[in-house]
């Protein structure tokens, strides 16, 4: 069954690369006009073109997601290319790892600041259009206890806290919010690709955790993110969805 987003105008925050660029082009390819954002100009003009090739309306701007006045003047400007906004996917971490103040802040300020504050600009437009859905990118590393990334994992857990809020709070409107928590994802230019060579045991080890005998790709992230936007979830709201090849069970 083909899932269609025609005439659905969707933002996504942080999308050059990995998955968040996988969301843009499956989101695209449905039929949606489509908005992304990242801090590099270059890579979101070689993702643009590729989203533009689906013949869709494209609208890209740099903004740093750790700046607040940057996220809401990048919403907005969105939201007057497209017309409006349906669909919001908060997509980008600082990848805060060490345990000190710039582990922390970088991911308190990317992770959790931007997710808010995105969401916090962007609803206003979705209740204009009499509705919307919001997808969250967590993580697996939001489930449990970590030592190797604690700022991380936390943050990833507040992500899950957050959108059962918002599903909470923004019911009434019509607005759905939900999560989904991949598992270790592999890409060009990825953490993942740079562990492969940097921490060949770090990566040896992920790699034998998962069940499914490999890491995933960003598509298979974005066909779940699509779903959950398109009217087949309808009834589907503060949900967290875990996609990691049985990565969990382990």
């Amino acid at each position: 069954m083909n899932i269609s987003l025609k005439g659905k105008r969707a933002v996504i925050a942080g999308g050059s690369r990995g998955i968040g660029r996988s969301i843009a082009l499956a989101f695209a390819a449905a039929g949606a006009s489509v908005s992304i954002c990242a801090r590099g100009a270059e890579g979101l003009k070689a993702a643009a073109g590729d989203i533009g090739k689906h013949g869709g309306q494209v609208h890209w701007a740099a903004c740093d997601l750790a700046d607040g006045e940057a996220i809401a003047r990048y919403v907005e400007d969105a939201a007057r290319t497209l017309g409006g906004i349906d669909i919001l996917v908060n997509n980008a971490s600082g990848f805060g790892m060490a345990d000190d103040e710039a582990g922390w802040m970088a991911g308190l300020n990317v992770d959790v600041m931007a997710t808010v504050r995105a969401s916090r600009v962007a609803i206003p437009h979705m209740e204009k259009a009499g509705g919307g859905a919001i997808v969250n990118i967590s993580s697996i590393s939001g489930y449990r206890a970590s030592s190797r990334s604690v700022p991380y994992a936390a943050v990833k857990a507040a992500v899950i806290n957050l959108t059962q809020s918002q599903a909470l709070m923004l019911s009434g409107k019509r607005i759905r919010a939900n999560a989904i928590a991949p598992g270790s994802i592999e890409f060009p230019g990825g953490l993942w690709e740079e562990r492969k060579t940097s921490n060949p045991q770090l990566y040896q080890g992920i790699l034998k955790s998962i069940p499914w005998g490999r890491l995933g790709k960003p598509e298979e992230i974005a066909t779940v993110a699509l779903f959950l936007v398109s009217d087949m979830a309808s009834w589907v709201t503060g949900q967290t969805v875990t996609v990691d090849g049985g990565q969990l069970l382990t």
